[in-house]
C-alpha cells in the first residue's frame, strides 16, 4: 500500500527518483548559467595563477617559455624583491599609511553619517549630504594642482602624513554614503530607549549606533583599505624620497629605463596583493552584509 501511494504521488507531481521532472528540468536549465560562471572564474583566476608561476621563474624562462610552468620552485625572487628592492620597507610604509587613513576615515565618516542621518537640522541635512556626494564625481586629475599647492603650503611635501590626509579626503564621500544608508535603516526605537536611559548625542553614537553599524563599518574599512593600498598617483606626486615610497610607487623601481626584472617584479606583485587578499577573504561576509543591510529602510 505504501509503495502504491508513493507511486501515485510521484505520478501527480511529475517527478521520479532519477531526478527527472520539474526539478530535473530546473537543474538542466541552470547549466548554461553555471558554465558561464565557471568560465568567468577561470578567466579571472588565470592571470593570478600565471603571475604566481612567473614569480618562481627566471627572466629567461619568462621571456622564452612564457606560458610554461617553472622548471623548479625557487624562492630567490621573493628574497631579492624583499631585500634588494626594498619591498619590505615599501610594504611597511604602505601599511602605515593605509591603516592610518582607514582609521581616520572611519572616525570622520561615521560621525558625519550619524549627524546627517539621525539628527535634524531643519532641511540642512539633505543639502549637506548632497554637497558631500559631489566628491564622488570629482576625478583626481582635476585637483592635482590645488592639492599640490595646499600640501606645499602646509609643509607636508615628502611626508606620509600628506598621503594619509589625501586618502582620507577622497574616501569620505563613498564611506559617508554607505554609512548614511545603513544608519537610516536603524529603528528609531533604539534611539528612544537610549534617550530614556539618559544618553546624549555622544552616548547614542558610541553605545547604540556604532555597535549596530559594525557590518557597514567593516565594509567601509575594506573598501578604503583596498583603495589606499593600491593608490599610485598621489603617492607618486607627494612623495619623492626613496625611503618613504609606498608599494605601488616602489615597484616602479624594477624598471630602470633599460630593462625590467620581470621575475622579481612578479614576486613583488604577489607580495603586494597578499594583504588585500587576506583581508577580503576573512571579511567577505561582512562586506555583503554591510552593502545589503542598508538597502531596505527599516
Amino acid at each position: 500500500m505504501d509503495r502504491m501511494l508513493q507511486t501515485n504521488a510521484s505520478a501527480r507531481t511529475g517527478t521520479t527518483g532519477g531526478g527527472s521532472g520539474l526539478n530535473g528540468r530546473i537543474r538542466r536549465g541552470q547549466l548554461p548559467m553555471h558554465l558561464l560562471l565557471w568560465a568567468y572564474v577561470i578567466v579571472t583566476l588565470f592571470p593570478l595563477v600565471w603571475l604566481l608561476l612567473s614569480s618562481f621563474k627566471t627572466n629567461r624562462e619568462i621571456t622564452v617559455n612564457t606560458w610554461a610552468p617553472p622548471s623548479r620552485i625557487n624562492f630567490s625572487n621573493y628574497k631579492a624583491a624583499w631585500e634588494s628592492a626594498h619591498i619590505g620597507s615599501y610594504a611597511v610604509n604602505s601599511l602605515y599609511v593605509t591603516l592610518a587613513a582607514c582609521l581616520l576615515t572611519l572616525l570622520l565618516s561615521s560621525a558625519t553619517a550619524f549627524a546627517l542621518s539621525r539628527m535634524r537640522y531643519k532641511g540642512l541635512s539633505k543639502n549637506i549630504f548632497a554637497f558631500i556626494l559631489i566628491g564622488l564625481i570629482v576625478p583626481p586629475s582635476a585637483v592635482f594642482i590645488p592639492l599640490y599647492q595646499l600640501v606645499t603650503d602646509l609643509h607636508l611635501m615628502n611626508t606620509l602624513r600628506s598621503l594619509i590626509l589625501v586618502y582620507c579626503t577622497y574616501a569620505l564621500p563613498i564611506t559617508i554614503f554607505i554609512l548614511h544608508a545603513f544608519m537610516q535603516s536603524i529603528p528609531r526605537e533604539l534611539e528612544e530607549a537610549g534617550i530614556m536611559d539618559g544618553l546624549g548625542a555622544a552616548g547614542l553614537f558610541a553605545r547604540i549606533i556604532l555597535p549596530v553599524t559594525v557590518p557597514a563599518l567593516v565594509t567601509v574599512f575594506i573598501l578604503a583599505f583596498i583603495g589606499n593600498w593600491n593608490e599610485y598617483i598621489f603617492s607618486q606626486l607627494f612623495v619623492t624620497t626613496e625611503s618613504l615610497r609606498t608599494l605601488p610607487t616602489g615597484m616602479a623601481t624594477f624598471n630602470d629605463g633599460y630593462r625590467t626584472n620581470f621575475s622579481s617584479l612578479s614576486a613583488a606583485v604577489i607580495i603586494s596583493i597578499l594583504p588585500v587578499l587576506a583581508v577580503y577573504m576573512f571579511l567577505q561576509r561582512q562586506i555583503i552584509d554591510g552593502m545589503t543591510a542598508g538597502s531596505v529602510k527599516g
